[in-house]
This record gives C-alpha cells, sequence and structure tokens, in this order.
C-alpha cells in the first residue's frame, strides 16, 4: 500500500492529539493556515468581488433619464426621469437605488461606466468563462483570475489562506487556484475550531520538530477562532437587512472584522449558472427587486465597516457578464449586450462616475452598447493598486489602470 503526503499529516496530528480539534486533516489545515497569517495583522487591503450573475441591465441601473432614446427604446422598462436619482444632468440611479445614491454622494461609491468584454460571444457560458478567467479566448485556463491572485499572495512559510467563497451555490471558476485551497463558506463559524482549549497546546521541551509546530499552530488556530467569535458578536449588532446578499456580506464583514489573514472574497447575486439577472422577458418587477437587494445589502456592509473604522482597508467590486440590450425584445425584457456600468465601494476611493456613459445611437445590430472599458483594466486595477499583486503576472498582459483609487 503506498503511504501519502496526506497520510503522514493525518498521522501526525493523530500523535499529537489533536485531531479531535478540527474533525478531519483537510479542515485542520485551513484552519492551521489561517493561524500564521495572524502575524500580519491590521494593515493588509481586501478585496471583496460579487458577481451579478445573468448580465444586469446596467441601462436601467444607471439611467440615461435625459436621453430620447432611452425613453423610446423602452416602452415598458423605461425609469421616468423624475423618479431617478440624479447623478448629474444625465445619468441617474434607479429609484430602488437610494443607497447607492447616499454611498455616492458620500465619495464612498464610484460608477465606472462602458465597462464589458471585448469580442464577447453574448452567451453566458462562454461570457461568464472570460470574465472569471480573464481570458477572451477559448479554452482558457483552468484557473480563475482571483485564484491565480491568491496564489501569488500565498506565502509557503506562513501558509496562509489568502481567499474565500462565500455562498450558497458551488464556488465559481474565478476562485480556481492552482497553489492553495479557497475555501467556501456558508457561515464564519466554519472557519472557527471549535470545542477546545489552548491549554497545554505551547510548544514543550523534548518536543520534535513537527509536534511543536503543530502545537503552536493549533494554539493560534484557536485564538483566532476566539477572533471570529467575537467579530460575530460584534457584526450581529450591526443592521442588515433579511436578505440573501445581506446576510453573505455580514459574514463576509464577520472575517474581516476577524482579521484572519483572509485578502479576497467572493460572492454572488443571482444564482450562480444563467442567473437571476437574465430577464429576457417580464424585467421590471425582477430587476427592480434585484437592484434593492444590491443596493439595500452593499450599503449595510459600507455602514457596519465603517462603525469599526474598517472600510478604508475595503473595496468591494461588481461584476456580471455583460449588460443588455437598449432595445425592449418584445416580452418586456432585453437580451444579451456587452458593455454596462461596474461599481466599486470602499473608503478609498476617488468617487464619482468615471467614463462617459455609451451612445445610444452608435450601437451595435443587436443594439448592444459599445464599451470603452476592458473589464481586464478594472482587474489591474484592484490588483496592482490595491492587492499589491503583479497584474501582467495574472492576467497575462498589461492593462493599464483606471484612476480610481486615492492615494
Amino acid at each position: 500500500m503506498s503511504y501519502t503526503r496526506r497520510d503522514f499529516l493525518k498521522d501526525s496530528f493523530r500523535a499529537a492529539g489533536l485531531l479531535s480539534l478540527a474533525g478531519s486533516a483537510p479542515r485542520f489545515l485551513v484552519n492551521t493556515a489561517m493561524a500564521a497569517a495572524s502575524q500580519r495583522r491590521g494593515g493588509d487591503t481586501v478585496l471583496v468581488v460579487l458577481e451579478l450573475s445573468g448580465g444586469n441591465d446596467g441601462l436601467n441601473t444607471v439611467i440615461p433619464y435625459a436621453d430620447d432614446v432611452y425613453h423610446r427604446s423602452r416602452p415598458t422598462l423605461r425609469q421616468v426621469a423624475s423618479k431617478a436619482l440624479k447623478i448629474d444632468d444625465h445619468i441617474g440611479f434607479h429609484p430602488r437605488m437610494g443607497g447607492f445614491s447616499r454611498l455616492h454622494k458620500d465619495g464612498l461609491l464610484t460608477v465606472v461606466q462602458g465597462v464589458g468584454c471585448p469580442d464577447s460571444d453574448k452567451n453566458h457560458p462562454g461570457a461568464k468563462r472570460a470574465w472569471h478567467t480573464a481570458e477572451t479566448k477559448t479554452p482558457g485556463p483552468q484557473t480563475g483570475w482571483l485564484g491565480r491572485a491568491a496564489d501569488q499572495l500565498f506565502d509557503p512559510a506562513a501558509a496562509n489562506v489568502p481567499a474565500a467563497f462565500v455562498g450558497k451555490i458551488m464556488p465559481l471558476q474565478a476562485t480556481n487556484a492552482e497553489r492553495v485551497v479557497v475555501p467556501a463558506l456558508r457561515s464564519a463559524v466554519e472557519m472557527a475550531c471549535r470545542g477546545s482549549e489552548a491549554k497545554g497546546l505551547a510548544p514543550e521541551a523534548g518536543d520534535d520538530p513537527l509536534l511543536a509546530s503543530v502545537r503552536r499552530a493549533t494554539a493560534e488556530t484557536i485564538e483566532n477562532s476566539r477572533r471570529i467569535e467575537r467579530a460575530i458578536a460584534a457584526t450581529n449588532t450591526a443592521d442588515y437587512p433579511q436578505l440573501v446578499l445581506a446576510q453573505e456580506l455580514r459574514i463576509v464583514a464577520q472575517l474581516i472584522r476577524a482579521d484572519v489573514g483572509i485578502r479576497i472574497f467572493y460572492t454572488e447575486l443571482g444564482g450562480g449558472n444563467i442567473g437571476g439577472f437574465d430577464n429576457h422577458a417580464g424585467q421590471l418587477g425582477n430587476h427592480c427587486a434585484l437592484l434593492q437587494q444590491i443596493s439595500d445589502s452593499l450599503t449595510a456592509f459600507t455602514r457596519d465597516l465603517q462603525r469599526d473604522k474598517l472600510l478604508d482597508r475595503v473595496v468591494l467590486m461588481t461584476v456580471s457578464e455583460f449588460g443588455r440590450t437598449l432595445q425592449e425584445n418584445g416580452r418586456r425584457g432585453t437580451n444579451h449586450g456587452v458593455a454596462a456600468p461596474t461599481f466599486l465601494v470602499g473608503g478609498k476611493l476617488k468617487g464619482g462616475v468615471v467614463g462617459a456613459h455609451p451612445s445610444l445611437t452608435d450601437v451595435d445590430k443587436d443594439s448592444s452598447l459599445h464599451l470603452h472599458t476592458d473589464f481586464r483594466a478594472l482587474y489591474a486595477t484592484v490588483l496592482d493598486g490595491w492587492l499589491g499583486v503583479d497584474s501582467r503576472a495574472v492576467l497575462g498582459a498589461s492593462f493599464k489602470p483606471l484612476d480610481v483609487l486615492a492615494g
């Protein structure tokens, strides 16, 4: 019979009497990895990526309320100018996005217009693969752009866990990594090592190096678990609405507050696969509800982090595989398009609006809006400028970053 590295680790933990602390070697290894990250607490930036699955309709999110072409093209879906939450004399937020409007006025939200994927096939699998891998050509890599970033952030000496997926669906390709495990979480408690005390776990004279290392890591893991438990208690007092996205962002806030070394979080709204934003028919009510959920959830998350002065460490970025067409499709819905706005939320942003609203008169033959900002430029911005990760190594090419981050 072969004797694997996994067998060796499990036998080592069993000999140390530590398997009962975590239940299994894989979970223990995740907890142990978190422990070592405690050496670098208190200054690392955090990126949260929120995917809007299905292709968000940017035209009814950031509304060109002053453009007659918009109103003529959408007889059943248009939002009247008087109800738009005005950003300037041309565009405004959807009426159900009051939270976004307030965050924008406070300088905590940046709108990046005209973002899209060059040569998008406008089909969900291909478009998602491009956004997840940052590669527009088929077949593309198996790893995701955030998985490759996590590989760069991984420190073998510290064995840290640099990224996590938070949600109730299967993790998405964006977080596929080569060198590290990116855990999928449904609660912050899953990252804690519960029911144990650190007594007797300090290294002792006569310990062999492996046992000493395991004892030390376990003691630190238990301390991190206490930090998570305290963060959960603190975040539970925050005012989050009873919405799926809000509760998942509460989990993200708990782990940011616990400060256990996770630098990248990925979550989504829409259910993955085709996704709830794919509104080919009866769009109006469904999309309104989704936009309110985004606005209310992100506002609660932002105010929660502000309370403990954590927002300056965090940038949240939205992504969606494509925008929607300008024209309605005859079923009171819209079809797959190209360009749409993307949003950034955080305490170290310049705020405002970046880029011009795409033209509504110069469109593709299917009435898709033309992009002027490659989505990978947005990725390069948060990789180089926020996480301190080499974007060329992650993206495979250089992209000029956007001027959205404050000094």
